[in-house]
């Protein structure tokens, strides 16, 4: 077991590692495996690109990411300007379905919604914006709706489980009630984590995962 300051010092070592998470601005605190992230960076990718790597340290069960985004100088753009660019992006990108989705931009902060009819989609359209200049920060608010027949998946999403390399599908409790998934259970890294997240949204019909999944160490 890690103690606390070990976990720090791995943490900041990663952010380091990747010139991308912006190291340079952000602190780190770990409290018992939870590690809170801190500071000021002028691009929303740096504050989802420290989460992601902290998160890939083993021994962090947990992240609070307080890093505030604010752009600035040729980074800092109008909410205008953020709408034309995330609008743009969309139509370019084939697996976001034409006409779907819809950009509201206040104050630097983007909010997506409409429907489609794959969680696929839905994550696309956040990737589409995810690295815009200005942005402050992303609300997926686009709802899932099948034309898919829902069937009990259960059965498939554990053999798709088990197929994997990166999950131990012992360790790992499918329940499905309607439309919705629910994962139980317990994974030994976030790697792992968010590989049976999107496993399960992969599913035919399903409209909600409930992660109920615990990272272990």
């Amino acid at each position: 077991m890690k103690t606390d300051s070990h976990l720090q010092k791995d943490v900041q070592e990663e952010l380091k590692w990747w010139p991308s998470a912006g190291a340079a601005h952000i602190g780190v605190a770990a409290d018992h495996g939870v590690v809170t992230l801190s500071g000021q960076v002028s691009h929303y990718a740096q504050k989802t690109k420290a989460e992601e790597r902290a998160k890939a340290v083993y021994g962090v069960k947990g992240i609070a990411n307080e890093i505030v985004v604010e752009p600035v100088g040729s980074f800092k753009k109008t909410d205008k300007d953020i709408v034309d660019a995330a609008l743009s992006s969309l139509a370019w990108n084939s697996d976001v379905p034409g006409d779907t989705v819809t950009v509201v931009v206040s104050n630097g902060w983007i909010t997506l919604t409409g429907t489609v009819d794959w969680q696929y989609e839905k994550d696309a359209a956040n990737r589409c914006v995810h690295y815009l200049t200005g942005a402050k920060g992303v609300t997926n608010s686009i709802v899932v709706k099948p034309k898919a027949k829902w069937v009990d998946v259960k059965n498939e999403i554990e053999a798709s489980f088990r197929r994997n390399a990166v999950l131990d599908a012992r360790r790992i409790q499918v329940l499905t009630n309607k439309n919705s998934v629910t994962l139980a259970g317990s994974v030994s890294s976030w790697s792992e984590h968010d590989e049976a997240v999107s496993a399960a949204w992969s599913a035919p019909g399903v409209t909600s995962v409930v992660d109920d999944l615990l990272v272990t160490m």
